[in-house]
């Protein structure tokens, strides 16, 4: 059974930091991209961050770059998200995708609330 489960969001404060954990089993975490997304009330879900299993090359999108971190440990099948200078902006609920083009696989976890107060 493929099984992505997010944690590690919550309420904190302008300028604060919050470390979000992608805990992923049921696939071969090396062959997959692990991608984290954000959807805001009202708006369509943005790309925030992915990171490659087999070479840990990454990607990170402009609205985010310099403030968000994405990291994985393979041993764990586990991505991380490390967000910093948190903005109201970037309150959103915050879920992960491992994604197979070659096989056509996508899967999401439940995602994971990040509230940012001003």
């Amino acid at each position: 059974e493929v099984q992505l489960v997010e944690s590690g969001g919550g309420l904190v404060q302008a300028g604060g930091s919050l470390r979000l954990s992608c805990a992923t089993s049921g696939f071969a975490f090396d062959d997959y991209v692990i991608g984290w997304f954000r959807q805001a009330p009202g708006k369509e879900r943005e790309g925030v961050s992915c990171i490659s299993g087999r070479d840990g090359s990454t990607y990170t999108a402009d609205s985010v770059r310099g403030r968000f971190t994405i990291s994985s440990d393979n041993a764990k099948n586990t991505v991380y998200l490390q967000m910093n200078s948190l903005t109201p902006e970037d309150t959103a609920v915050y879920s992960c995708n491992a994604e197979n083009s070659r096989l056509a696989r996508s899967y999401w976890g439940q995602g994971t609330q990040v509230t940012v107060s001003s």
